[in-house]
């Protein structure tokens, strides 16, 4: 039996690093693939030409009429989703309403898109901003308790109540696994990830300081790696942490500068960033760009982000790079795509 593959938010960092894989994988191995499908918005560019096994669908997550021709002539096939799409929002400390829609109910109308076509897997990609936080001298793990009142920011609230959601669906027959990224960076980005965007801004001179704090962060390329693994070796009704290893934002920089010989900026501290957050958010809105740093983002870089990826480790074998290796890369894509200044 061969396997369909749907991957939604297909134009996302992670999502299109997904389908890479897989292309990747077609290209170099006899495989039981019989078709990737990648759900992108109307209206929007794909990552890359379609081929024999890679095709783009147009829809949206919120529109489950949309939906219909991403399941459809599947026959006899095994059906897998990985669910990406979501919005990720620093700014908010709140859920807004496109938030709600699209990270809640997108993920309730993927659900039941999935259950009414007796998928065969259902990977949710939630994120670690879900897992309620521990005290700071803890190694945070996986959990099944989740709920909104017990995680801060918008994005978050909105990551728990639809991991939540998707988790009681096992009950109803949804054979689903979840996966908790970290701080995603990495190559293959088009702008829109965040801690991407401060190392383009950094290498480009556009970087006002580097504030104290760190967080964990990770391969986009280990992560789909994961989600892939997850899908085939995780256990129904599971969650995976796919994090790396903490580093300060400070030290990232450093290894940067010392790559792409680019000079140093004031390091500030927390106190000081916070009271600069609104006037460089009032900046970014008149500028129509995102503000490198916000409340909530400052918020992250000193909340514990120390997470254990020992369970995605000992089950689904991941095991990621090193940062360095993916600062590297992460350089080289930029300077390929005219980003930045280019390297020394």
């Amino acid at each position: 039996m061969k396997d369909i593959y749907i991957i939604t938010g297909a134009n996302g960092h992670l999502g299109s690093t997904i389908i890479r894989a897989l292309r990747r994988h077609l290209r170099n191995h006899a495989s039981n693939i019989q078709e990737v499908r990648g759900l992108i918005l109307p209206g929007e560019e794909p990552p890359f030409k379609e081929d024999r096994y890679i095709h783009w669908y147009y829809g949206d997550v919120t529109d489950i009429s949309s939906l219909v021709p991403l399941f459809a002539h599947t026959g006899d096939s095994r059906i897998i989703v990985i669910h990406t799409a979501g919005i990720i929002d620093i700014t908010a400390s709140s859920a807004t309403d496109k938030m709600m829609a699209v990270n809640v109910g997108g993920t309730k109308n993927m659900v039941a898109a999935s259950l009414a076509h007796n998928v065969f897997r259902f990977l949710y990609v939630s994120s670690v901003h879900a897992i309620p936080e521990l005290p700071d001298n803890e190694t945070i793990i996986e959990t099944k308790n989740f709920s909104p009142d017990k995680v801060v920011g918008g994005y978050a609230k909105t990551k728990a109540e639809a991991t939540r959601y998707v988790l009681g669906s096992v009950a109803m027959g949804l054979p689903a696994i979840v996966v908790h990224p970290s701080g995603i960076i990495g190559p293959f980005d088009t702008q829109r990830n965040h801690m991407v965007a401060v190392i383009r801004d950094y290498i480009s001179g556009k970087l006002p300081a580097c504030v104290k704090g760190g967080y964990d962060f990770v391969d986009v390329r280990d992560v789909a790696a994961g989600c892939l693994a997850a899908v085939h070796k995780g256990k129904i009704g599971e969650c995976y942490i796919l994090s790396n290893e903490h580093l300060e934002v400070k030290k990232m920089l450093d290894s940067v500068k010392s790559m792409a010989g680019t000079k140093k900026v004031p390091l500030i501290p927390m106190w000081m960033a916070k009271i600069a957050a609104p006037f460089l958010g009032l900046g970014a809105k008149i500028r129509h760009t995102k503000p490198v740093y916000t409340r909530y983002s400052l918020y992250t870089l000193k909340s514990n982000g120390h997470f254990s990826h020992d369970k995605a480790t000992r089950e689904l074998g991941y095991r990621p790079r090193s940062l360095k290796d993916t600062l590297k890369d992460t350089l080289r894509w930029l300077r390929i795509h005219k980003i930045g200044r280019p390297l020394a």
